[in-house]
């Protein structure tokens, strides 16, 4: 696993709303393409993050650009809903989103890069608390660890289906 600056305690204003970014990488050794796909299928993600109770995808169609997700995620208060959005989908390169919950809007995206070793799927988030919740700015930089511990669940979950 390859880690970079995740978590960084930078901040910045987009308009007058101070924003976390989030950002790191992790190669999984897989093709690009799998990565991709099993990503891009939201509802694939409680196979390898425990704090995800379920996802239902909302959207018709196929998996693609406007594709969107419900989904609800353990805290240590009571289950979060939010909704996700793909707002950009180059099948196998970069998926991005908007993720809408009450608390927050999250907005960035993954990008996945072959490599020897497999895939370098890189994430780059920009996170905008609501409310009340932007006195937690510094608590939220904790989310970047939690973010390397899901992409850290999805390396095993790929890499044990091998073979």
């Amino acid at each position: 696993m390859t880690r970079t600056a995740t978590g960084r305690e930078t901040r910045r204003e987009v308009g007058r709303t101070r924003v976390v970014p989030i950002e790191g990488e992790i190669v999984i050794g897989r093709l690009v393409e799998e990565v991709f796909d099993v990503v891009a299928d939201e509802r694939n993600e409680p196979r390898y993050n425990p704090r995800l109770l379920w996802v239902e995808k909302i959207s018709s169609g196929p998996i693609g650009r406007g594709t969107r997700f419900w989904v609800a995620t353990k805290t240590m208060v009571r289950p979060v809903e939010m909704t996700i959005e793909f707002t950009d989908f180059q099948r196998p390169r970069r998926l991005a989103s908007t993720t809408r919950m009450p608390t927050m809007e999250i907005r960035g995206a993954l990008t996945f890069d072959p490599v020897p070793e497999g895939t370098r799927m890189r994430w780059s988030w920009e996170v905008q608390p609501h409310g009340v919740f932007k006195v937690l700015m510094p608590v939220i930089t904790l989310m970047g660890r939690r973010e390397e511990a899901v992409w850290a669940g999805l390396k095993r979950f790929l890499e044990a289906a091998e073979g």
